[in-house]
């Protein structure tokens, strides 16, 4: 066999020696060469219980730690590749990491964890506060009972730009979980006290002054975790589905607190309890997402300075900014009529007490449809556009509520004002979440809880006494310019117009095979005279 038929065939240049057979010592000298392809261009030879080849040292790589989304949480850990072999991307310039497409948040057992806890704290809230007037009334006067209700409310929209502050200086899902097991054990304790006796009025004072200064630091820290728990480009599924969440928790709530408080007025305060407990329990297994690092980020300072960083913030965001201005805009607009106006309109046209509850379940239903849109729809091309232009509908809706003769009339602009009015608002909070950095998604949601149970109750009274002066139907019409100037807010920020929710396509998959080595060298040229290879 000449050196060129024995390079061919994988065996080293021997000098035309041809290999041994059989086992023995010098066996272990035909292997060839474990090493790269190019190096001989030949193929390696099958390996053999006594031809053991020399395996390369392992690389170390640090554990791959994997995040809610299914991409990469941040910088620096191993990335496996997906089931297609393609190995996922390093973070982005936002600081969210692209990776691997990302799990729907309807099929994630980690969102949908979150989303039944967050749905049972939602009934027990609706529980509590229904048990809570109810104890009040059984033992003290009308007075007392505003008083214990009012107590609760206070510190709730005093305390929630501050409850931001705690959830981005700490994680947000250790809050929520502090905040629920605060409140289960409050309530539990109540619960045991009504059961052995009759407590004092001081006492559902504490209580619900305790409840409305954890509701201060919950509210916030609830509303930071959706972009935390999916990908961006699930964010507005996710509102949706948290939404559908709210309006199907608060129609349960009350007729669940009903049938406790006709057996047992101690069982409805237990029943609160016991969801907040069994929320806690799934809290506990939801994990989100750490935050990216952020190269040179200053450390933060006391909380007054983080607050009004964060108020700055808000201020300064170019999408961000105008998005929470009409946000509040439109809360004023839209609950004023329907927590206020709805109630003197049956007064003033004689439609009647069950009118009311026409009207105001027709919106909530309309609503929830929005919400389940969302939910289904998951994405939506031009999302700046499509809030602003959805707000314009809802605000003339919400207008013609109280030019409509007839009950069923109003019930039905209702319920379109409550289905053009979630998909805005799941819209308007989805584009907020996504573009707001990930360091002030406390306080920018503390800002937006704030408009909703601290500025717009405010107004309440204000609505009361202008609607008995100039009458119920303008102060309808006024509520809906007070929404209209929120899409104007939008209208005049270009941001605002241009905004998109961000889709990112899956990666595409690459071999998980080695590059292509060279082609191999053409056989060695042998010198006749030497008789040996060169």
């Amino acid at each position: 066999m000449t050196d060129a038929d024995a390079a061919r065939a994988g065996f080293p240049r021997s000098g035309g020696s041809a290999p041994p057979t059989g086992p023995g010592p010098r066996a272990a000298t035909l292997v060839p060469d474990a090493g790269p392809l190019h190096r001989t261009g030949t193929r390696p030879a099958p390996r053999t219980a006594t031809t053991p080849a020399a395996e390369p040292e392992p690389r170390l790589q640090q554990p791959y730690t994997p995040s809610p989304s299914n991409a990469l949480a941040d910088k620096g850990r191993c990335t496996p590749p997906d089931a297609s072999g393609a190995a996922s991307e390093g973070p982005g310039a936002s600081g969210r990491s692209p990776a691997r497409p990302a799990r729907p948040a309807h099929r994630d057992t980690n969102v949908l964890r979150w989303l039944t806890a967050y749905f049972a704290s939602i009934v027990g809230d609706s529980v509590y506060f229904l048990a809570l007037g109810w104890a009040a009334a059984q033992f003290a006067g009308p007075a007392q009972v505003g008083l214990v209700l009012a107590v609760g409310a206070v510190p709730r929209a005093l305390l929630m730009l501050l409850g931001g502050v705690v959830a981005d200086r700490f994680d947000p899902r250790k809050v929520v979980i502090g905040s629920d097991a605060l409140r289960a054990a409050v309530i539990l304790a109540l619960a045991a006290v009504l059961w052995l006796g009759t407590p004092r009025i001081w006492l559902l004072v504490v209580v619900a002054l305790v409840f409305g200064v954890v509701d201060a630091l919950f509210m916030p820290a609830v509303g930071a975790l959706p972009p935390r728990l999916t990908a961006p480009d699930e964010v507005v599924r996710l509102v949706g589905m948290r939404q559908l969440a709210i309006r199907i928790g608060k129609a349960v709530g009350p007729p669940l607190a009903g049938f406790a408080l006709a057996h047992h007025g101690e069982a409805a305060f237990a029943t609160a309890g016991v969801l907040f407990a069994f929320s806690l329990l799934l809290l506990a297994g939801v994990r989100i997402a750490p935050l990216p690092a952020e190269p040179g980020a200053a450390g933060p300072g006391t909380p007054w300075q983080d607050l009004a960083d964060g108020l700055r913030y808000i201020r300064r965001h170019r999408l961000v900014g105008p998005l929470v201005l009409a946000t509040a805009l439109s809360e004023i607009g839209f609950m004023a009529p329907l927590q206020v106006g709805v109630f003197l309109l049956a007064g003033e046209r004689g439609f009647g007490a069950s009118s009311i509850g026409w009207i105001l379940g027709a919106f909530a239903v309309g609503a929830g449809l929005g919400a389940v849109g969302l939910s289904l729809m998951g994405r939506i091309r031009r999302a700046g556009t499509v809030q602003v232009g959805t707000l314009v509908v809802a605000s003339a809706a919400i207008g013609a509520i109280g030019l409509l003769p007839t009950v069923a009339g109003a019930a039905t602009v209702a319920g379109f004002a409550g289905l053009v009015g979630g998909v805005c608002g799941g819209l308007s909070i989805a584009l907020i979440q996504h573009n707001t950095a990930a360091a002030y998604q406390g306080r920018v949601a503390g800002v937006l809880a704030l408009s909703h149970v601290g500025l717009a109750p405010l107004v309440f009274p204000l609505f009361g006494l202008a609607a008995g002066a100039v009458g119920v139907t303008p102060m309808f019409l006024i509520g809906a310019g007070i929404s209209a100037s929120a899409a104007v807010v939008g209208l005049l920020s270009g941001d605002v117009r241009r905004a998109q929710l961000t889709v990112r396509q899956p990666l595409k998959p690459r071999p998980r095979t080695p590059a292509p080595a060279p082609p191999p060298a053409p056989p060695p040229a042998t010198d006749p005279s030497a008789g040996r290879s060169r």
